[in-house]
């Protein structure tokens, strides 16, 4: 959420950022500030009206007096009904406001993105090579069909060498994030409405959300839960920054029809994230984001796979950050980059939305900490990548350097049985 304030101080100037990312049409801050303006006359009026009754309260009642107070609350009632209609109206309006682009953000969408960093060489091969859906059928460690019958499409099984390469990334990951000072969490996977409020992704992703009978969602993103960790508390500023990372299976609907070449593992309903978030004093996040980035950049520069880094245009980035940067693998069978990490920085939109503040002991004042989240990593393209990028004549593949300590017998090599 943004601040109200700021906004009516700086309106030219969040005009035209709002603009990088939003269609004119959508964006209304005359009506936010005339709601505003509402709200605060409402508000007046019921301090006059209380003031009035709480003077008649001290004196002796009579049949005046006692009509006037009847009155007044009667007044105070019907103004109490129109303030609660008024400030919701105002809060659905501020929480559809997206956040407010960094400078250095271009206006547009995916197509004005910009690759800043590119790490290794194109994979050359000396024969055929295979898609990622042939190379796990053949080394028989992903079933499709079977997942396909228990759940439907956009589902995959694990099985053998794939779960354990599956769980060599995971632990990668969990030993790389520890040694860099972050505390590991493993969070539920189900969150309230308060929540998915608090993290940005609603209003307006509810329904890219898997909601249950009782109100709760399944987890898009671990940044969901660790965006709640510290919901409606006051922390000191000498504990800040808060570094964290998660563990969690991630569930999006992702609605819509998939691209001939988005089969396999590259979009589906569940996929397991490792995710780093970080809380900060607003002076510190921006070295924070650069920090986070370079730690995405190391642990997939660490597997070996040829990749390059993004910074997205305002319209490509999720409405909660001010700034995205996307680590993209390569996929040889599709010619493309794909994404499998974001790290972004809300700065204080996140932690405006769920009353997350620290005391300021320099200024004595209560301020809005900032909120960073990096995907670190994702596992579901990676695995595709892994099996493409390292694949053999012979129809093996080749396993990292760097995972074979998670594997039983340093396994090097996966190959057909």
């Amino acid at each position: 959420m943004l601040d109200i304030k700021y906004l009516r101080e700086n309106e030219v100037k969040v005009k035209a950022a709002l603009l990088k990312r939003m269609d004119p049409a959508d964006l209304d801050l005359a009506t936010i500030f005339s709601l505003d303006d509402k709200r605060k006359e409402i508000i007046g009026k019921v301090e006059e009206l209380k003031s009035e009754r709480n003077k008649f309260s001290k004196t002796k009642p009579d049949a005046a007096t006692i009509t006037r107070m009847k009155s007044l609350g009667e007044e105070i009632a019907a103004l109490d009904s129109d303030l609660a209609n008024v400030e919701a109206d105002f809060s659905d309006k501020m929480l559809a406001l997206p956040n407010i682009p960094a400078d250095d953000v271009v206006a547009g969408g995916k197509e004005n993105n910009k690759v800043v960093y590119t790490f290794s060489e194109l994979p050359k091969f000396d024969f055929t090579p295979k898609d990622h859906v042939e190379l796990a059928t053949t080394l028989d460690i992903i079933d499709y069909e079977r997942a396909a019958k228990m759940s439907g499409s956009g589902f995959w099984i694990y099985k053998g060498a794939g779960a354990l390469l599956e769980w060599a990334l995971l632990n990668y990951f969990i030993d790389f994030h520890t040694t860099n000072g972050y505390t590991f969490i493993i969070p539920p996977f189900l969150l309230n409405e308060a929540s998915a409020t608090a993290s940005g992704h609603l209003p307006k992703f509810r329904d890219d959300l898997f909601w249950t009978e009782d109100k709760l969602c399944l987890n898009a993103t671990s940044e969901m839960m660790l965006g709640n960790y510290h919901r409606d508390e006051i922390l000191s500023a000498a504990e800040l920054p808060h570094k964290y990372f998660a563990y969690s299976a991630c569930f999006r609907r992702e609605a819509g029809s998939y691209r001939k070449e988005e089969r396999g593992m590259i979009r589906g309903h569940q996929f397991n994230k490792i995710e780093m978030f970080q809380y900060t004093r607003p002076e510190e996040s921006w070295t924070a984001f650069d920090q986070m980035r370079s730690q995405a950049e190391k642990l997939l520069a660490g597997l070996g796979l040829h990749f390059q880094t993004s910074q997205l245009a305002a319209g490509d980035c999720s409405a909660a950050m001010a700034k995205t940067i996307d680590l993209e693998v390569w996929i040889p069978s599709m010619g493309i980059y794909k994404e499998v990490s974001s790290v972004s920085n809300s700065l204080d939109y996140q932690c405006r939305r769920g009353a997350m503040r620290f005391k300021n002991k320099e200024t004595g004042k209560t301020e809005f900490m900032h909120t960073l989240n990096g995907s670190g990593l994702a596992t579901s393209r990676l695995l595709p990548a892994i099996l493409e990028q390292f694949q053999q004549a012979d129809g093996s593949v080749v396993v990292p350097e760097v995972l074979r300590r998670f594997l039983p017998n340093n396994l090097s090599v996966i190959s057909l049985k």
